[in-house]
């Protein structure tokens, strides 16, 4: 019997898991081993600082953000006073679940089958990897933390079979030396519709390896075909691939992410990917941890409708961000015209600046209004083509 069983092991159910051993319940997380999410891999300061990650766990630091558009225009974005730190899910996700196992939580591998309701409780059933069986466990509370197409999301909360979604592929690739091309210290963010019509590709560094993908929500797009292009553009289409990765990506949150009984989603299941850049680890990291608050909730007052707890802490706080980069996609994504002036519209100091300060510090800053009601202006100036792009 289990006050709380987490359904994917992933950043999110693996921090939900370890919170609530931290607070005293019995946990049982189940992750389907052997499945590693495409992901570039970027984590800020905060995350590290709020979730508690070490050095140790980074595979490189990135100092440099390229953007670069359509025509092949650059600019290259510094970023002052910190870093942002890449890590490889490969690694990086079963860190997460051995340290909640060690914790004290109880890590199964398996995959996930239905959960059935009778009087004597909840039950969790899953099938376990090494039998082939399906298990039955009893359990209060359970946490979907089971990525974008959730089973967990599509059987029990309304809403959860509808979630928007872009399909995101990346390529590992063996590194190469340091080059115009190809720094180990910069993160390459390419907006080209050849690339990906409605979205970016991307090319992150991972130390002795590097992420090489692209999203698009148009199912018409070969994918692989698309990172190849990538690839060429960039001079990595010599390079040795070590593996090659693709997944569903959310692209906004489910409007509930409780069943008003005895389930929540947490992650990508509940749709918490930033819009705009697809930033997901940090969000899915405080995805988890606002379930587990949830549910630590509603464990101690007997109360359901403490669940909604999860979606309302995190909305309380990133809502906002969500609805300024989900405006930004809107408007800069839709047109190779339009990326073309995003990109000039990166040349901003004050663009550059309270870009990677939001990024870093997770919010919205607000410390300079007369830097915001510039951009403001310029953004406008963009948008109506009262202004030429900048050319480089």
């Amino acid at each position: 019997m289990y006050d709380v069983f987490v359904v994917g092991g992933g950043p999110s159910g693996a921090t939900a898991a370890l919170d609530l051993v931290n607070s005293g319940h019995k946990v049982a997380l189940l992750d389907r081993e052997g499945r590693i999410k495409p992901c570039g891999g970027a984590i800020p300061p905060r995350l590290m600082q709020d979730f508690d990650i070490a050095d140790d766990q980074l595979v490189a630091k990135v100092n440099t953000a390229r953007m670069i558009s359509p025509t092949g225009r650059h600019v290259d974005i510094p970023i002052e006073n910190g870093f942002v730190g890449m890590v490889d899910r490969k690694d990086f996700d079963p860190f997460l679940r051995a340290r909640a196992a060690a914790a004290g939580a109880t890590l199964l591998s398996g995959t996930f089958v239905r959960i059935e309701r009778e009087d004597a409780g909840v039950f969790v059933v899953y099938r376990d990897r090494a039998s082939g069986e399906e298990t039955r466990v009893q359990t209060r509370l359970v946490i979907g933390a089971d990525g974008a197409r959730s089973k967990v999301g599509r059987a029990e909360v309304p809403g959860g079979d509808t979630i928007p979604y872009v399909l995101a592929y990346h390529e590992i690739i063996k590194a190469p030396a340091k080059s115009e091309l190809y720094d180990p210290v910069r993160c390459d963010v390419i907006y080209d519709g050849d690339i990906s019509p409605d979205f970016y590709g991307w090319i992150f560094p991972h130390g002795d390896s590097a992420s090489v993908g692209m999203g698009t929500e148009i199912s018409s797009v070969d994918l692989k075909q698309s990172t190849a292009a990538l690839r060429a553009s960039a001079g990595l289409a010599d390079c040795e691939t070590l593996r090659r990765e693709g997944a569903p990506i959310p692209l906004k949150p489910l409007d509930r992410w409780d069943n008003g009984k005895d389930v929540v989603l947490a992650g990508d299941a509940a749709g918490v990917v930033a819009p705009s850049s697809g930033e997901g680890i940090y969000y899915a990291m405080v995805g988890g941890r606002v379930a587990a608050t949830a549910c630590a909730a509603t464990l101690a007052s007997g109360r359901v409708k403490d669940l909604r707890l999860a979606r309302s802490l995190f909305m309380k706080e990133h809502k906002t961000v969500f609805r300024v980069l989900g405006s930004m996609q809107n408007a800069y994504y839709r047109s190779d015209e339009r990326r073309e002036r995003f990109v000039s519209l990166c040349h901003d100091i004050d663009v550059q600046r309270l870009t990677f300060e939001a990024y870093m510090n997770k919010k919205l800053v607000r410390a300079r209004p007369m830097a915001h009601l510039k951009i403001g202006l310029k953004n406008l100036a963009h948008l109506s083509g009262l202004v030429a792009p900048t050319r480089v």
